[in-house]
């Protein structure tokens, strides 16, 4: 890109731009060697020029696209560049750096190609601040944009840092035990366990013997001691599921416990203390639960210290997405597949849905889906007839509710493509699949703007 003349380096005025600008740059001949190294290429890699000039590519930048994923190696087979693909390289240091790359063919003056030249951006800073955006939509183990569970988000931590006994009310499917275990990561006592008990789970005998234990004899077949949940929660959490099921008789000795922290294990003459925090949880009204003389009222007031409402889904379907994405991902680590995402319209049944099993039923819808589909995304055909039959696609498109759905999921879908791209909006329409014209006159129609 410079010539020599007398002896003297005449420098071109691309190389002053070149090495003027701060998105690395660099270019390969045909065998893959590197031929030209700016400088912004130097700082983000941390390898100097004399060094790279030379060597292969792939020794250089050690990228997460070397290899069969190479798009540079694509652009130069196909003519066809590449823009704004997000990959990482690992430095001289050994760190892993995010990149934004493009890649394009390189000709000479008689259209030849001789080789390819790639330019890439580091995106550490911003995906620094995606990661610092999506810390906002989670709280522990649960993730959510919706307004009415960020008011729950911003209190967690302070609840968390308290030793008061929290009840958390939610209908079934909800998640109550992932504010249970959010609290207990928040809290000073997350190096202790989290101990979980389904009380509506067990006959009343073995659940008190689970929650207080026992000792040798206490019973026939009781040959040894067993330690009980307040004891395995021992410096943790305890988490009681299902408070509004246990019996009046075992509601006076759980209050007994939670106003004086002392119990006493089945067959036991001493009292052990317990400092276990206990975060119950129910799907039913205890209060009217004491209006009708099933639940003590002293016992009621001892749990409803501080108290979490934990909104169905169908009170926040904005929500959906953002789910549907994490428990992808969930399943695409544990089953080890590689599905893509879900297509707009089955995202729109998704949104359409009222959703009686709350998160549960979704993350099941999802996790069926995920054995019909195969290693493609997630489509109409994947979902479950009560999600898909003609009887449920009739009222919706009837009263208008699948037309709104459908805006809200075209809405969200466009939203996180912008996102995953940086507000790229030539890139975002690409990984959608439309015309960048087809893009801009979606996001002005659903009101997106610059987003």
């Amino acid at each position: 890109m410079s010539s020599h003349n007398n002896g003297k380096v005449k420098v071109s005025a691309t190389d002053t731009i070149l090495e003027s600008i701060s998105d690395g740059v660099f270019t390969v001949d045909l065998k893959w060697r590197v031929a030209s190294f700016n400088r912004a290429a130097e700082k983000i890699t941390g390898v100097p020029r004399k060094e790279a000039i030379g060597k292969l590519c792939a020794e250089v930048f050690r990228s997460s696209l070397c290899g069969a994923e190479c798009a540079l190696q694509r652009t130069m087979q196909s003519g066809k560049p590449v823009i704004g693909k997000s990959a990482y390289i690992i430095n001289a240091a050994g760190d892993r750096i995010p990149v934004g790359i493009s890649t394009a063919v390189l000709k000479d003056e008689r259209g030849k190609v001789i080789g390819g030249a790639e330019v890439f951006r580091d995106l550490s800073e911003i995906d620094a601040l995606r990661h610092e955006l999506a810390g906002r939509f989670r709280a522990g183990d649960l993730v959510s944009r919706s307004l009415l569970m960020q008011r729950i988000f911003e209190v967690l931590p302070a609840i968390a840092a308290s030793p008061s006994t929290v009840l958390v009310q939610g209908e079934t499917g909800t998640g109550k035990e992932l504010v249970a275990r959010s609290l207990h990561e928040l809290s000073p006592r997350k190096k202790g366990p989290f101990v979980a008990v389904n009380c509506g789970a067990l006959p009343d005998t073995l659940l008190e013997s689970e929650l207080f234990g026992y000792k040798a004899g206490a019973f026939t077949g009781a040959v040894r001691d067993k330690p009980g949940r307040f004891a395995l929660a021992k410096g943790g959490t305890l988490f009681l599921d299902e408070i509004g099921e246990i019996s009046p008789a075992l509601q006076v000795r759980l209050l007994r416990v939670l106003q004086e922290r002392i119990y006493e294990p089945l067959g036991s003459t001493h009292s052990e203390k317990t400092d276990a925090r206990v975060v119950v949880a129910t799907n039913r009204d205890l209060l009217e639960l004491c209006r009708e003389g099933t639940f003590r009222e002293d016992l009621y007031y001892r749990v409803n210290v501080v108290r979490v409402e934990v909104p169905p889904l169908r009170r926040r379907k904005e929500d959906i997405p953002l789910l549907a994405e994490e428990f992808i991902r969930r399943f695409n680590r544990l089953q080890n597949k590689r599905v893509s995402g879900i297509a707009a319209e089955a995202l729109s049944l998704l949104m359409a849905h009222d959703w009686p099993g709350n998160v549960r039923e979704l993350e099941n819808v999802i996790e069926r889906a995920f054995i019909l589909c195969g290693a493609e995304n997630i489509k109409l055909q994947h979902l479950p007839d009560n999600l898909t039959c003609t009887g449920t696609m009739a009222p919706l498109a009837g009263n208008g509710r699948f037309k709104d759905a459908r805006a809200a999921a075209d809405a969200q879908a466009i939203r996180l493509a912008l996102e995953r791209c940086n507000g790229n909006r030539q890139a975002a329409a690409n990984e959608l699949g439309v015309h960048k014209t087809t893009l801009f006159r979606k996001i002005k129609a659903l009101g997106i703007g610059t987003a």
